[in-house]
This record gives C-alpha cells, sequence and structure tokens, in this order.
C-alpha cells in the first residue's frame, strides 16, 4: 500500500469539496476500497473518511416507501423490520453476498460502487482497460469464468460483483446523490452503473465531487419476493449468475414479474422487455422460456464462461416456476 493523506470531514459539503480532486477517493466501511489499496490497483494520495457525516438512518418515507442512509451497514440493512417484511428480496440479496464480518463493516453507498473482482483488474501486472485504460483486456482471450456475456465490449468483460443492488434494481430503487454547494440529484439504480462501451474504467455516474447520501426503496407492491444466486461453493463466492425476482399472480396469470440480474454484465442487469413478454401469461415451461430467449438473445461468451448462458436461462426458469408456483 502507498502512503496517502488522511481527513475526516464535518459536513457532506466539506466532503464534497474534498473528493473534488481526481487524487482523492471516499471512505466508508473500506471492505473493499482498502483490499485495492493493498493490491495498488487504487492509489489515492488522500482517504476522505466520511464516517461522521449522519447518513446511517433507515426510515420510513412519506409514500409508504423506506430510505436507507448510504452509511447503514449492510447489516443494519438486512436486519431492519420493515426491510424484512416489505422488501424480502434486498435482505436475501445481502445475506446471501458477504460474511457477517464483511456485512458489519459494509456500507448502502460503498456497496453500490464495490469494482469488480476480475482477474486481471486485480492484477497490476496484467493488461486491464478497466485499471489502466489502452492496456487491453486480458480477459477476453484469458481466464474469464466469472465475466460477462451481456452488454460486454471489446475493451471489458468484467463484472458487477455485487448482490444488494441486483435487488435494489428488481425493486425499482433510486440513488440520492450530493455534489457540492447545493447541488443534488436522484438517479434510478438501473441506471447508476454502467456498461463498459469503450471507457470501462467508469464503473457508474457519479461525477467528481458527488456522493451518494441514500437509497429509496418505492412502497411495497404485492408478489413473491424470491433472490436465487448460483455460485460456485455454498459458503460465500460471487455469483455466476444471480437472479431477484418480484412475482404476483391474479386468477392464474402473471400479474407483475420485476425481474433483475448479476453475474452476467458489467451492472446489474434489467430487461423491461421480460416484463412486458411475462405479465398477462399463464405460467408454462415454455413461457419461461421465451422469457430466456428474450433475455439472451445478445448473450455471448468468451470460452471459459460459455456455460453462463445455459446456466441464466435454467435460473430464471427455475426462479419462475418457484414464484408461479408451477412444476417443471
Amino acid at each position: 500500500m502507498r502512503p496517502f493523506q488522511y481527513a475526516r470531514p464535518e459536513s457532506l459539503e466539506q466532503a464534497s469539496q474534498l473528493t473534488g480532486n481526481a487524487d482523492t477517493m471516499a471512505l466508508a466501511g473500506g471492505t473493499n476500497l482498502i483490499d485495492l489499496m493493498k493490491l495498488q490497483v487504487e492509489t489515492p494520495q488522500e482517504l476522505i473518511d466520511i464516517n461522521r457525516l449522519t447518513m446511517g438512518e433507515i426510515a420510513d418515507t412519506d409514500d409508504g416507501g423506506l430510505r436507507i442512509g448510504a452509511l447503514a451497514t449492510n447489516t443494519a440493512t438486512a436486519a431492519h423490520d420493515r426491510v424484512r417484511q416489505d422488501y424480502e428480496v434486498l435482505a436475501r440479496a445481502i445475506l446471501a453476498g458477504a460474511t457477517q464480518q464483511l456485512r458489519n463493516k459494509a456500507t448502502t453507498g460503498g456497496n453500490l460502487c464495490q469494482r469488480t473482482r476480475c482477474y486481471y483488474f486485480t492484477n497490476i501486472d496484467q493488461p486491464c482497460n478497466k485499471r489502466d485504460p489502452g492496456s487491453g483486456c486480458g480477459a477476453i482471450e484469458g481466464i474469464a469464468r466469472l465475466h460477462g456475456v451481456l452488454g460486454t465490449s471489446p475493451h471489458c468483460i468484467a463484472t458487477y460483483p455485487g448482490d444488494m443492488a441486483v435487488a435494489m434494481a428488481a425493486l425499482d430503487a433510486t440513488v440520492e446523490i450530493a455534489g457540492t454547494g447545493d447541488r443534488a440529484r436522484s438517479v434510478p439504480v438501473r441506471d447508476f452503473h454502467r456498461l463498459p462501451g469503450d471507457t470501462p474504467e467508469k464503473d457508474n455516474v457519479l461525477e467528481p465531487g458527488e456522493i451518494i447520501t441514500g437509497v429509496i426503496l418505492p412502497a411495497p407492491v404485492s408478489g413473491r419476493q424470491i433472490y436465487r444466486k448460483v455460485r460456485e461453493r455454498s459458503s460465500y463466492a460471487f455469483a455466476l449468475v444471480s437472479v431477484a425476482a418480484i412475482v404476483d399472480m391474479d386468477e392464474g396469470r402473471i400479474a407483475r414479474a420485476d425481474l433483475a440480474f448479476g453475474g452476467l454484465a458489467h451492472k446489474p442487469w434489467h430487461d423491461p422487455r421480460l416484463s412486458e413478454l411475462l405479465v398477462g401469461e399463464e405460467p408454462s415451461a415454455a413461457v419461461f422460456d421465451r422469457a430466456a430467449d428474450l433475455l439472451l438473445e445478445d448473450a455471448q461468451g468468451y470460452g471459459e464462461n460459455d456455460f453462463k448462458i445455459p446456466l441464466a436461462r435454467r435460473a430464471l426458469a427455475a426462479t419462475l416456476a418457484d414464484a408461479t408456483g408451477v412444476e417443471l
């Protein structure tokens, strides 16, 4: 780890000003950032510790939703009564995502901003356009087992590794962002993370000086909530494929189908066409297969991760079958 300066701002405005410099980074739980600093993947000249800011509250919103502060820990969020009761898919995703020790430190904002676990990204001796733009993507013709099959580019095939954001995408949550001065904006979680394109070094839409202040969950909806995570071992591991689903039935037909996927792309993957296809249909293996065809129509494997395409098909069908009570 390289030497760095350290600051603890007392206000959000001060924190925004300090993080506006390209050589500074915000520190919350540090469960991802500190590891990357040890590997010299991240080499900030100054860390801005934002833990003194009052952004850890979880509270009801006026319209029946829930606001989760950016510094609320994953443990606090998953254990919150309203999350467990009204947003079960989120609680399940968080609990599937890491060990208890990590959940005790990891924060909502930090979890959203975590970086890929690509082998080439975390090894500074290997080519990686995300870490060193223009150096190439070693994964495309190398070790790609955990990598993306949707939304990839010739510059990057890394995946977003988190679970929490996948559930938030299914829930259609919104990220609150503050900047310097009175500047503030809200971005749907579904639009917060970026696809790699020709600038894979940009993971999300945050600009210099902007800090996540919270996440808004809309008022709960009816339906079965499921988080299915397929991984290489039953203990804590990153998803090969994950599915977050909120599915409601009405008189034997699908009345709601909000779906998001992890392990497939540079961001939590949400395709609104799936809901359009499924709503109004009687659930069946044939209908689930049509949904998978639509989801995976542009999927591309890179050798080692070719298996993810049929795996995603099976994971989607199993999740929909569970949610609708259909036996496959």
